[in-house]
């Protein structure tokens, strides 16, 4: 007979991360590589088990092959356990239904009903995979026990200019919420909703069930249970998080965080070396890093298996990364097994797996008056030739000829 919990986290994790272009092809975003050793969902995973989560359904969808593997047993996590632990859960074809695939978030947790039905949790806490951020999730719990809320959701404080990207919740004196608003044009708070949901489990599963029931439902919690939630009257808190968060959603913002690793002990980084709440990661083995009698190294982290013989400046190098004398690397990412070869020149880009960035090429430019400048892109495996250059702003997919300009 399976244990019954106090509380279960399910893990939204099946994005397919589509502004994140050249990165995304063949993985899901919460799989992407970040911070020299981690994938982006090691941060949830890691905030789940800190706070002494060890039931979690991980809800895949797209490219889920890889993010499978990785996550595997759950041991990096410590959820590799007989009584809970980490559950794959894809979409799935029932008896007399055709199946579907995922069709929005809040229909991700309805087909599990019967998953978290086996559990019987008090409450379940909803999680997006795709965010980078530590957070004890224990004190929005507790609040949700004090308030007697139905529903408890965190908001971060952001300008009024922000805002109007994000969902907004509209508080009373005590952060009751009494209304949400999607994206408005002129906000009347800067509370952005993060995502992150506590729910008493046995008024979430009345509401998901009455959503499917709807027609004309996008089956999305933030477009339909909270709107359905407060028209019924339901008490709605929110939860104010105070701490470093970001939704790595976008190049320029995944490009952003993992320049925030370079400044733990800043406001505006993530300290990677807090020990009172580790971020877990499955790490392959890998020897020391390398570095050459000339290489040059500042202000950059470098992980196992590198080897350096050139000059790396506020960058972030994954594992197996090889940069070769002369080779200058500035404010980029290199992620697994990358190779800059001799003379070549890498800025501002990020450069996916395996992709090799051949001798006296250039890939991406130092910030210019250009409103087209953005961040360069190469996808995992692809070989960018002798002497070609990689403009900003460029996603690159396939292989660029030696010479060429893209």
């Amino acid at each position: 007979m399976i244990a019954k919990k106090e509380w279960i986290a399910m893990l939204l994790a099946g994005g397919q991360g589509s502004r994140l272009y050249a990165l995304t092809r063949n993985v899901a975003k919460p799989a992407v590589p970040f911070g020299g050793k981690y994938r982006i969902i090691d941060f949830p995973l890691s905030n789940c088990v800190n706070s002494g989560i060890d039931t979690v359904g991980v809800l895949t969808q797209y490219r889920p092959l890889e993010l499978n593997s990785y996550i595997g047993s759950g041991q990096p996590w410590d959820l590799d356990r007989s009584d809970g632990g980490v559950h794959i859960l894809p979409p799935y074809m029932r008896e007399g239904d055709q199946g579907t695939w995922y069709k929005g978030t809040a229909n991700a947790i309805y087909q599990n009903i019967g998953f978290l039905d086996l559990y019987d949790p008090e409450y379940v806490i909803i999680l997006s995979g795709d965010h980078i951020y530590k957070m004890d999730y224990t004190d929005m719990l507790d609040l949700h026990k004090k308030s007697g809320a139905a529903c408890t959701i965190s908001v971060l404080e952001v300008t009024l200019e922000e805002a109007t990207r994000f969902g907004i919740m509209n508080v009373d004196e005590n952060d009751q919420v009494y209304e949400f608003e999607e994206k408005p044009k002129q906000p009347k708070s800067n509370l952005a909703s993060m995502g992150i949901y506590v729910f008493t489990w046995s008024k979430l599963r009345r509401y998901l069930i009455e959503d499917e029931a709807n027609p004309d439902s996008s089956n999305d919690f933030g477009k339909n249970i909270i709107p359905a939630m407060l028209g019924a009257s339901e008490k709605l808190m929110a939860y104010r998080f105070h701490g470093y968060w970001k939704d790595v959603g976008t190049i320029n913002s995944l490009w952003d965080a993992n320049m925030d690793m370079l400044a733990p002990n800043s406001e505006s980084g993530i300290n990677l070396y807090d020990t009172s709440w580790p971020i877990y990661a499955r790490t392959p083995v890998r020897p020391p890093h390398v570095t050459g009698p000339n290489a040059q190294i500042s202000h950059s982290l470098v992980t196992g298996g590198c080897r350096v013989d050139g000059s790396v400046e506020n960058s972030v190098l994954f594992h197996s990364v090889t940069v070769e004398e002369g080779a200058d690397v500035q404010y980029s990412i290199l992620m697994p097994g990358t190779v800059v070869k001799k003379g070549a020149v890498v800025a501002y880009a990020i450069v996916a797996e395996g992709a090799v960035i051949e001798a006296e090429a250039t890939v991406g430019a130092p910030p210019s008056d250009d409103p087209d400048w953005g961040i360069a892109v190469v996808a995992g495996g692809i070989n960018v030739g002798e002497k070609a250059v990689v403009k900003p702003s460029a996603m690159v997919r396939k292989n660029v000829k030696g010479g060429e300009q893209v």
